[in-house]
């Protein structure tokens, strides 16, 4: 079932966020596949980059740390050796480093931790759908999509809920500053050296590190040692512990990943609903084995992280060209989710898709997404409570998509909804 149709001209310029405003250049990606699966591309504002974009190649790279390294950054633009150090999460390490800072909060997001979320996820979704549903026309994504990721970054914060929504506004202005909807200081069209110490050289970074300094010490104060945050604060295997600065790092990664990446999942999720209205016919009647499914198959459809950039730590020889140390790869999950080679009609969205072995979480290297299965849980908790509840969706005005080349989502989905 076809939901939406690319519109480029299959040579859109990767490195210009104005090429994922009107969604993601597939037909682009499509060609590069198919013609130069590993292919330069010159970059205005500093140095190229290589492309990969077949999915089985992705995989393989993706798994080669020692070739292909995170610890230089993980997005396109170049950065100084002094800001990747201010700046770094565990994102920007390889293993063994990783490995340590992982180890010390894998157990909070393991699959049987997040099942014990289930009920409080489902009593969310009936509060969110209560209120959204009363208006009968709305912005999908403010009122559903958005809501659900903020208030369980929430929980796992352990922050206020009156703190969400400035939370989650400066994770966008993070995440999404090359949007002018959602920073006054987008990347690419403002001066941003000032911030250049700062996560995603982002004035918002600032005002994070200080909520996060204050909601720890007022923890410490109050003894309080559960959560996530908790947890990376303690020592490693080998005694050592988080500076400030990797802690104020952590807390932004948290703030901005765990929230928009899930929210444009759901969003891509509504709008498919939108466009193709037997998906909802299709799951009210769906059993157990199909929901196991379902999120996946939304997820690869939205692949929100659309890259993810390694560098090159050695000269290497791949489809005949040569990679040189110092060079910049970014490995395109977006198009490696829609390769034909990996995907039986990848431009169709299947909810009983099995081996769905989509890349959106980074699978195959040490970098696999620490959220994946809340990720899963809240999506198909929130599309249950919304089947039965809703007959239909309908379109009540345009949507529109993020101005980014990193993350990609519908940032804005009017509709308005026939109850069931």
């Amino acid at each position: 079932m076809t939901v939406w149709t690319p519109t480029d001209d299959g040579h859109a310029p990767l490195w210009s966020h104005d090429s994922f405003t009107r969604g993601a250049p597939h037909n682009t990606f499509a060609r590069l596949r198919r013609e130069d699966p590993l292919a330069w591309s010159d970059y205005p504002t500093g140095q190229g980059f290589w492309s990969v974009t077949r999915h089985a190649d992705i995989l393989a790279l993706n798994r080669d740390f020692a070739t292909l390294s995170s610890a230089h950054g993980i997005r396109m633009e170049d950065q100084t050796d002094e800001e990747v150090l201010a700046r770094r999460t565990f994102q920007e390490t390889d293993p063994p480093e990783h490995s340590r800072t992982r180890l010390l909060v894998a157990k909070a997001f393991s699959k049987p931790m997040v099942a014990l979320f289930e009920d409080q996820i489902r009593l969310l979704c009936e509060q969110i759908l209560d209120a959204a549903l009363a208006e009968r026309e709305f912005d999908a994504v403010k009122r559903i999509a958005r809501e659900l990721p903020m208030r369980m970054l929430g929980r796992i914060l352990g922050t206020p809920d009156e703190d969400l929504p400035w939370l989650v506004e400066k994770g966008d202005a993070l995440i999404a500053n090359t949007d002018a909807e959602f920073t006054t200081h987008v990347l690419d069209q403002a001066d941003t050296e000032a911030y250049r110490l700062m996560p995603f050289r982002s004035p918002a970074g600032a005002e994070l590190y200080d909520y996060a300094r204050r909601l720890m010490e007022g923890k410490r104060a109050a003894g309080d040692t559960t959560g996530v945050l908790h947890l990376v604060t303690q020592p490693d295997a080998d005694g050592h512990v988080i500076s400030d600065t990797e802690f104020r790092n952590f807390f932004c990664l948290l703030v901005a990943a765990g929230n928009d990446t899930t929210r444009y999942s759901i969003a891509a999720a509504l709008h498919a609903f939108v466009h193709r209205p037997e998906l909802l016919e299709q799951l009210r009647g769906a059993g157990p084995e199909v929901w196991e499914t379902v999120p996946d198959e939304f997820i690869r459809w939205a692949s929100p992280a659309m890259y993810f950039r390694r560098t090159a730590m050695r000269d290497f020889e791949f489809h005949g060209k040569t990679v040189r140390r110092g060079d910049k790869v970014l490995l395109w999950f977006v198009s490696g989710n829609r390769d034909e080679a990996a995907f039986e009609r990848p431009f169709e969205i299947d909810l009983a898709r099995r081996n769905n072995r989509h890349l959106s979480f980074g699978q195959g290297g040490p970098h696999v997404c620490l959220g994946m299965w809340l990720a899963r849980l809240e999506l198909r908790v929130l599309l249950q409570a919304l089947v039965a509840r809703v007959r239909r969706l309908e379109a009540n005005g345009a949507h529109e998509w993020l101005r980014s080349n990193f993350v990609g989502g519908i940032k804005r989905l009017p509709v308005r909804v026939h109850v069931a």
